[in-house]
């Protein structure tokens, strides 16, 4: 018996051992990370005024799978960054919708029982009572003694209270609240168990609710804005358990009851919060890392997840949605939410290209089929930055779209006034756009973000004269280029900057290029911030000075100027100097040593950047700025994995070291491709594909997904 006892024992052991070493990815990713306040004024770059969150970070901790309709989250204050604060005490509802930019947050409920008032019946709560991961929300409601778990399909929200033994089941649904203005709503009850109805913040979002006891009474509460629908469940029914399944649509009701019954019919909670960890893990395991430590795997991963939560997806599971037009149409693909281009094309977009190719499609052809309705691509916030995402999709070899009528609705972009970008007739004419003279402009001047336009719009053009010479258009190619170069209008010798000009061509006079605006010359930034953006034509940046030298030494000057504690902007916050990594426009600089032969330099400001600006604070939870839809997650993704869409219109990537040994890429499904790490220096001593070496420290998109070994040697 003693020898089969110890055969047994050894594969406990062994078994063991294989579920440690084999830990589910999902295990890896704290929901919560982007939830806590940056209050340390050191690492913010001033004294946040009384009463002031900086926006940092604006995640939310709730149940979704990738790019879906439906982010089911709790609300600790309303029309704040997410809905939820981790320094919060009080929940006030769960919500079916969520970006991280005070909107959304639709459709939303929460269980009671007694004593609630209309307009007091949120529930304290303790992070001790509160969990999560990917697809999977869960927190225990003090006030009520209820147990509350959430998770998700793509149009679905599932609901799980375990009330209090003889206490009354009651629901409430805020439908007078979200973080947008309220129009209109309305609840109805259907049958014994489904309630029904819409909320209106500028289009009507449609819900179909399914419980699992009877409705015993729906009643409205309140006055005017202020009122509110209570569901009471019947009292006789002993089940402590009360489950909600609810389906939106932003078609009609009936589309959402098919969802519904599509994606939960006959399913219970446990099957459906399994399948949401295992779509999860289907997609982080796309990527494996091997090497580095649990916290660097936990911020990966975390990072990793939270880079897959936007666009979403508006249409049902029949393939109806409501277009640009307000009209109800099939056009047999997925339509999807227009991505947050500014912040995300610089890399989210290029990882949900590599990733979710599929999704990439989709959403192109969502931007064309709105486009189409006016003649100009769409945009978000700033720039023309479809033009990228579509040309480094296309370029990667995602195509299945209407690319000629996607390359028209950017020249039209590129050449036509009354579209996505502003001025477009004066950057024509006078190679850049304009700052008009003012005598003492402030953080919040508004004007034209002349200097900031000039350059994105140098760099859009660049993307859309890709896809030109891709499709064979000479001319548009030879015009496009043309223009790439009206950057370098706006570069002041005299200052080693970029900086704003009037209409006729002088620069402007009040220049002190460590102030930051918000649209006055530039956008979200200040001139050092702003300055090192050209992607497209980086040799012809370093140009402007008169050797490398001077350029390293500007440069070296970006990271070391200290930031002034008085200048003061919301979303610009975070520092190495001048450079700032809590907002977007320099995030590629510190790739910048590369071009001129000083690698290693830039290698120790990502791993700056990497170790201390990610997973900060007294919680480990914040980061240093607006993850903004994943931009900031996709950063981090990148630079962790040493490649970077430094110019993400071109099919390629810069090469920096790992914080990992080894990643594996499975991209395709078919070849893998790995990474490896040779040492554990700062400077790249060579790079290697299939054992031959690159003479640069870029690699393709096709070595990434052809499979093959690239070895990075350093030093």
């Amino acid at each position: 018996m003693k020898p089969i006892l110890f055969i047994l024992s050894t594969i406990v052991v062994l078994a063991s051992c294989k579920s440690i070493s084999e830990k589910q990815l999902t295990k890896y990713v704290n929901p919560f990370l982007g939830t806590a306040p940056l209050t340390d004024s050191v690492d913010v770059g001033y004294n946040p005024p009384k009463d002031w969150r900086v926006w940092a970070g604006l995640t939310y901790p709730g149940a979704s799978l990738p790019n879906a309709m439906v982010q089911l989250s709790p609300i600790t204050e309303w029309h704040s960054g997410a809905g939820y604060e981790y320094e919060d005490t009080t929940i006030y509802a769960f919500t079916h919708t969520n970006k991280g930019h005070w909107n959304l947050c639709h459709i939303p409920i929460l269980p009671v029982t007694e004593n609630f008032e209309v307009n007091d019946f949120g529930s304290t709560f303790s992070h001790e009572n509160e969990s999560a991961e990917p697809g999977y929300y869960q927190v225990y409601l003090e006030r009520y003694e209820i147990n509350t778990e959430l998770t998700t399909t793509l149009h679905c929200g599932f609901h799980k209270y375990e009330y209090p033994e003889e206490k009354p089941k009651k629901l409430i649904v805020n439908l007078s609240q979200s973080n947008e203005r309220i129009r209109d709503w309305n609840i109805d009850q259907e049958g014994d168990n489904v309630f029904k109805g819409f909320q209106n913040t500028g289009e009507n979002i449609y819900f179909y609710a399914k419980a699992n006891q009877p409705i015993s009474n729906l009643e409205i509460l309140g006055e005017e804005r202020q009122q509110i629908a209570v569901i009471s469940f019947d009292s006789s029914n002993n089940r402590k358990t009360l489950e909600i399944q609810i389906a939106l649509s932003y078609v009609n009701t009936e589309n959402a009851k098919q969802n519904l019954e599509a994606e939960l019919s006959e399913k219970d909670f446990t099957e459906v919060k399994k399948e949401a960890s295992e779509i999860w893990e289907k997609l982080l395991s796309k990527i494996k890392v091997t090497g580095g430590t649990e916290r660097q795997k936990e911020l990966f991963y975390s990072s990793l997840y939270r880079s897959f939560l936007w666009p979403a997806l508006r249409s049902d599971v029949n393939g109806d949605f409501t277009d640009a037009g307000g009209n109800v149409v099939n056009k047999g693909f997925r339509y999807y939410t227009n991505p947050s281009l500014w912040d995300t094309y610089r890399n989210k977009l290029v990882l949900l290209s590599m990733l979710s190719p599929a999704v990439t499609a989709d959403v192109i052809q969502s931007l064309i089929d709105k486009g189409e309705k006016t003649g100009f691509m769409p945009t978000f916030f700033h720039g023309d930055h479809a033009a990228p995402f579509i040309s480094g999709s296309y370029l990667r070899g995602i195509k299945d779209y209407d690319i000629n009528s996607a390359y028209q609705l950017l020249l039209n972009n590129a050449t036509k006034e009354g579209g996505t970008r502003p001025y477009i007739s004066e950057y024509v004419k006078k190679g850049y756009i304009s700052t008009p003279e003012v005598e003492n402009p402030h953080v919040e001047t508004k004007a034209k973000a002349g200097v900031t336009k000039t350059l994105e719009f140098a760099y859009d053009d660049y993307a859309v004269a890709l896809l030109a010479k891709e499709l064979g258009k000479t001319d548009d190619y030879k015009m496009l280029m043309d223009r790439t170069k009206n950057y370098k209008n706006l570069f002041d010798p005299s200052t080693g900057l970029m900086r704003g000009k009037l209409e006729n061509g002088d620069w402007v006079s009040n220049f002190n290029p460590e102030y930051p605006y918000y649209e006055y010359m530039y956008r979200e930034a200040n001139a050092w911030q702003s300055t090192f953006f050209a992607p497209h034509d980086t040799k012809g940046l370093i140009g402007l000075y008169s050797n490398k030298e001077e350029f390293e030494n500007k440069l070296d000057s970006l990271f070391s100027i200290p930031w002034n504690g008085n200048y003061i902007a919301r979303n610009v916050s975070s520092f190495i100097g001048q450079y700032c990594h809590g907002n977007q426009p320099a995030h590629s600089a510190p790739y910048l040593y590369t071009f001129i032969d000083k690698q290693e330099k830039s290698q120790i400001m990502l791993d700056s950047i990497m170790n201390h600006f990610y997973g900060m604070g007294e919680h480990g939870l914040a980061l240093c700025g607006m993850d903004d839809a994943g931009e900031m997650s996709s950063w981090y993704v990148f630079a962790a994995m040493g490649f970077y869409p430094y110019s993400p219109a071109n099919a390629e990537y810069i090469v920096s070291v790992p914080v990992f040994d080894k990643i594996e890429l499975n991209l395709t499904g078919e070849k893998k491709s790995v990474i490896q790490k040779e040492n554990n220096g700062k400077k790249i001593k060579e790079i290697t594909f299939n054992k031959e070496k690159i003479n640069s420290y870029f690699i393709s998109d096709k070595q990434l997904k052809t499979g093959g070994n690239i070895i990075i040697k350093t030093e």
